[in-house]
């Protein structure tokens, strides 16, 4: 009875909104169960209204991005789930720089980008979801990092009051930002970019494209990355010495994950229909029908035995939600 009332509250102010959506849908490891309540929306004023009637109702409420680096649980998700899809106008302004809303696609921004002949994204060339969450979690690939880039954002803070961040004060760090660590919700950013070639940037992209479809397990539902990569510098003399030919800059040295959990000998490894994946071992695909506890069964193993072997405390880079 009172969920139904809650529903028709959200329904008079939010019609286009539903109930009982499988996350699986709308994640790309199609895994969770359902949010009770559920709200694809395309504008970012679409996005505060939801919260500020959230709010007044007192009900839980997650907004979230392509769900390209999210598990959610087989229970699913209490409360209001809200999917930014504003993929409003990418603008180019003045001195290089180019304003886009977080729902874009972080591929259609690279594109954007590259059609004006500016450099500074190429590295994300074929990474997955959307511009605000690689700002959520510093994406970063090839050397480059989001940071790098990032002039100003506009976002929603804990009280849902809109701010205006400068680069300095969205707390950027490896894979992180005060986005993240403090749940703010990502509107917009602004980019500076650089004056580029068209054709040698198109170049790297593509072959940062071709790279991914090689390396990756793209032929499965995978959320990306599971754990963050090892700062070289933490490891042990021994262990520095044994990997040091195995050493990237990410941006700073780094050993792949990859590295530790094939030395663990758990490349393949299954719980369920989730599989350390045998292409790339620091992605856990889905292989039919996984449940978010197969995996996080499978996280917790390769952890505790990396730590063993290795004495490495793999941080998990994939957010959990739900129930």
């Amino acid at each position: 009875m009172i969920k139904d009332k809650i529903f028709s509250i959200l329904k008079k102010e939010l019609p286009r909104i539903q109930k009982n959506i499988l996350m699986k849908d709308h994640t790309t490891f199609k895994i969770g169960g359902p949010a009770e309540y559920f709200l694809l929306a395309n504008k970012k004023e679409e996005i505060i209204k939801a919260i500020e009637i959230a709010r007044k109702i007192k009900i839980p409420i997650f907004v979230m991005g392509g769900g390209s680096n999210l598990l959610v649980s087989d229970k699913g998700i209490k409360g209001l789930v809200v999917k930014n899809q504003d993929n409003s106008s990418i603008i180019l302004k003045g001195n290089n720089i180019i304003e886009a809303p977080a729902g874009a696609l972080l591929g259609n921004v690279v594109t954007f980008s590259i059609k004006k002949s500016l450099k500074g994204l190429e590295w994300a060339g074929g990474l997955p979801g959307t511009f605000g969450g690689a700002i959520r979690g510093n994406a970063g690939a090839f050397g480059g990092e989001i940071k790098d880039v990032v002039l100003n954002v506009k976002a929603l803070d804990n009280n849902y009051r809109l701010k205006k961040l400068s680069n300095k004060q969205c707390l950027f760090s490896y894979r992180s930002s005060v986005f993240k660590e403090k749940n703010w919700v990502v509107l917009s950013a602004e980019v500076k970019l650089a004056k580029g070639v068209k054709k040698e940037l198109e170049i790297v992209v593509n072959s940062h494209i071709s790279y991914r479809k090689e390396k990756h397990p793209l032929e499965y539902p995978n959320a990306g990355s599971i754990f963050k990569n090892v700062d070289f510098k933490k490891l042990s003399l021994k262990f520095q010495n044994f990997f040091q030919d195995k050493v990237k800059k990410d941006p700073f040295p780094i050993v792949p994950s990859a590295w530790f959990i094939i030395g663990a000998g758990l490349t393949g490894k299954k719980i369920g229909q989730a599989q350390v994946s045998e292409k790339h071992s620091n992605y856990i695909v889905n292989r039919g029908n996984a449940k978010a506890t197969d995996v996080l069964k499978l996280i917790d193993l390769v952890k505790k035995k990396i730590k063993e072997k290795y004495n490495v405390d793999l941080e998990v880079e994939v957010q959990f939600i739900g129930n």
